[in-house]
């Protein structure tokens, strides 16, 4: 009978965690589209010589910003998020990119694995189609190549002109394989990359040794890897393969979560291949290439098995804490500063505790 309560309770929650995430994705979404639309009505409304007075002042400003040869800044987004040109006008990292034209904010697969998204970011700004390596992509059962970017976003990118990384969340992560791949020369028609390419990777709460929420949210904290039967996860997989599948041209310029290379539309797969990938028979959630086994804490000392820092690169971690202790109790440190469509997700990130029937993922944790 306790059993048969706790599973009970175990999928109020679930419910009740699914409904939050459904209504905060929309709440950002329609904020996006209402920025938009507010946008148009105001260039519709606007006086014409009001226009050509703003251009000729982002000229002036244009060329007093190329006139300064200072390096390029790159903001990484962290999982879930997007870059410049997603979501109409919203921005990820609050208009940063609007202040200078050298602040870059690439769109990366939203949940593409840590490997993918590294591979990604070199061709954003190198320009080209992307590569993902034939021994890489044979194994995960995707295409070799993926989106092509005719222009580079800095073309002349290399030793003699390295860039400044800022990565957020798993975006930190990004950056330090990215700066591994250069060091060891992983880029077909590239052998003169270095890890002298980059010339600072700045971390803002980089996941570097993984996150804990992974386990809440689904990934068995047995192996790191799998998934539970019934969990969040499980439901984002099943809203990934349907979107993905449904292959909406006008949404999924809006929004798209990066798996493009494993050519989940119904054009290319029919019904028995989205019945395949929803069985976990294929696509990213059956081959294990997609970002949430790297932020494990297994997946993540993988990946941080291989990477090496670099005495000419400058590296900066803003570790950030919002907890404090309440008669023992960990909590939240501030209601006010946490979205209330978060706060019951928040409140069970600062409770989590490892399970005591599991193997700890390595000798000393805490």
């Amino acid at each position: 009978m306790l059993r048969l309560w706790f599973s009970y309770l175990q999928l109020v929650e679930l419910f009740v965690s699914s409904l939050v995430h459904l209504l905060y994705g929309f709440y950002i979404f329609s904020s996006a589209v209402a920025g938009d639309l507010s946008m148009v009505l105001n260039e519709y409304f606007q006086k014409p010589n009001m226009n050509v007075v703003e251009e000729k002042e982002k000229l002036i400003l244009d060329e007093k910003l190329h006139d300064n040869d200072l390096p390029p800044i790159v903001l990484v987004h962290g999982i879930f998020g997007f870059g410049k040109g997603r979501l109409g006008g919203l921005s990820y990292f609050a208009g940063a990119e609007k202040k200078d034209e050298r602040v870059l904010v690439p769109d990366l697969g939203s949940l593409t694995s840590i490997y993918d998204r590294a591979r990604e970011l070199f061709y954003y700004l190198k320009g080209g189609q992307v590569d993902y390596g034939e021994e890489h992509s044979k194994e995960c059962g995707h295409s070799q190549f993926g989106r092509i970017y005719e222009q580079g976003h800095y073309p002349e990118w290399d030793e003699d002109h390295p860039i400044h990384f800022v990565g957020h969340s798993a975006g930190a992560q990004v950056v330090r394989v990215l700066q591994q791949m250069l060091a060891d020369k992983a880029f077909k028609g590239y052998e003169n990359t270095s890890e002298n390419w980059v010339l600072s990777i700045t971390s803002l709460s980089g996941a570097f040794n993984g996150t804990t929420r992974t386990y809440i949210d689904g990934m068995q904290p047995e192996d790191g890897k799998t998934l539970k039967p019934i969990c969040l996860l499980q439901l984002c997989r099943i809203g990934v393969i349907l979107y993905d599948w449904l292959d909406i041209a006008w949404l999924k310029n809006y929004y798209n979560f990066g798996f493009d290379h494993f050519n989940m539309s119904w054009r290319k797969m029919g019904i028995w291949g989205l019945v395949d990938c929803l069985l976990g028979n294929a696509g990213p959630f059956a081959s294990e290439d997609w970002i949430l086994p790297d932020l494990t804490i297994q997946g993540s000392i993988k990946i941080n098995y291989n990477l090496h820092t670099f005495p000419n690169t400058y590296y900066f971690s803003y570790a950030t804490k919002q907890t404090r202790k309440i008669m023992g109790v960990t909590a939240p440190s501030s209601i006010l500063g946490i979205h209330p469509l978060l706060f019951i997700r928040v409140l069970q990130m600062s409770q989590w505790t490892h399970p005591s029937d599991v193997s700890p993922p390595y000798k000393g944790y805490r």
